[in-house]
């Protein structure tokens, strides 16, 4: 058996890309703006606060300045690391403390209290503050910008004024350092611990940026904070830390770790992101629709000879290859014709039933067609190619005749 025969309904690959390269050209232009946006976003945060990136957001140029001064800065990305790591002459600095589940921030501050170490927290919020800094809160965000100490810390009365902000603390705890404050409430808060050790609250990460060193006494507050030890454990929390699939569920915090839900990883933009394609969307079913409203009749305002129209409607057939179509155009134009010539009712003329027996008999003495040809010639398939298409058009004309001068 043949395949069967194309018709003016089969998809061809032409067709199919003149159909589809407006909505694949859109696609092409929003993958390419969306890589080319995450590469840029992605330029932004390499190396955010790591010692060994020169970025902006880096801090390679802090970890060379505490080298120069004899401070050993060592670079971990676990748990276990920064533990193992810390004792007296040790200072540690989390950049990322929220990063941290629940269960790994209570390893960590017990391993910390342990060690008699200088805790740096880097912009911490209440999801860390309840465990690395019991009796602190976070309050609302503060601007960064230039502040004075306003505060008897001596490392910041040498620091003198720095850009400071972020996160700001309030806290009911005795034997605290209140500095740089917005409103009242300070944006670096110092609360001592046992023996030698203490934890620093840094409000806003942007002195230990390479782009922002130099400016005001960024360089001397940062240099004191994190040099006053003879070694510096600069711990970047990483979610591929095994430590961070550990413990069981302890609220907020251990769902952004080892347990973290799908939600939590979409961005927190999906919501005008989706917005946005739903808009583009509804654009692009407007554009392919290409009409706002019902379809109208008007009236021509010259009048067209039907030859003209009959041979404009072909050629548009031809262009497309609506051979299927022009057949069946052909073929009811025919019947319909035939069918008051034979006696047969309106309703019926597009019924072989009724039809062909009737064509048959006025036919019986005129030649020898055949009900099976007549059947083929008025209601057979769509032609295969043009000629064939020719060739039925010249044999429906034939027959109309025929019947007419039997």
């Amino acid at each position: 058996m043949t395949g069967a025969t194309p018709t003016s309904l089969s998809l061809t690959p032409r067709h199919i890309w003149s159909r589809t390269r407006g909505l694949l050209l859109a696609v092409a232009i929003l993958i390419t703006a969306g890589i080319v946006m995450a590469l840029v976003r992605s330029g932004d945060q390499h190396g955010r606060l790591d010692p060994r990136s020169a970025d902006p957001n880096g801090s390679r140029a802090v970890a060379e300045l505490l080298d120069g001064q004899g401070v050993t800065t060592r670079v971990v990305t676990t748990l276990d690391q920064a533990t193992a790591a810390g004792n007296a002459d040790t200072t540690v600095l989390v950049t990322n403390p929220d990063l941290l589940t629940g269960h790994q921030q209570t390893i960590l501050r017990s391993a910390l209290d342990a060690s008699s170490t200088r805790t740096v927290l880097v912009a911490p919020g209440q999801a860390s503050l309840d465990t690395l800094a019991p009796g602190v809160s976070a309050d609302s965000r503060a601007p960064v910008e230039t502040r004075a100490p306003q505060c008897t810390l001596p490392i910041a009365q040498r620091a003198g004024s720095a850009e400071m902000g972020g996160e700001r603390y309030t806290t009911d705890l005795r034997d605290t350092d209140s500095c740089y404050l917005s409103d009242g409430l300070p944006t670096l808060l110092r609360v001592q611990g046992h023996a030698d050790s203490d934890t620093v609250l840094l409000g806003a990460p942007d002195i230990l940026h390479n782009e922002r060193l130099a400016k005001e006494g960024n360089a001397s507050l940062a240099l004191q904070l994190l040099g006053s030890r003879p070694h510096l454990v600069w711990y970047l929390p990483s979610l591929s830390d095994p430590s961070a699939a550990e413990g069981g569920g302890d609220g907020e915090n251990d769902r952004r770790g080892g347990d973290t839900a799908f939600v939590d990883l979409v961005p927190s933009g999906w919501l005008w992101g989706t917005l946005q394609l739903a808009v583009a969307a509804l654009l692009a079913a407007i554009w392919r629709g290409r009409r706002l409203g019902p379809l109208v009749t008007e009236r021509l305002p010259v009048a067209i000879r039907a030859s003209e129209t009959t041979e404009g409607r072909a050629r548009l057939y031809r262009k497309a290859g609506a051979r299927d179509r022009a057949a069946t155009a052909l073929r009811t134009a025919t019947r319909t014709r035939l069918a008051p010539l034979l006696g047969v009712p309106p309703t019926a003329a597009h019924n072989p039933d009724s039809l062909l027996p009737a064509v048959s008999a006025r036919l019986a003495g005129a030649g020898a067609t055949t009900e099976a040809a007549l059947s083929t010639l008025l209601f057979g398939p769509a032609p295969a190619d043009d000629a064939a298409l020719i060739l039925l058009a010249d044999q429906l004309d034939a027959l109309e005749r025929e019947v007419r001068t039997s």
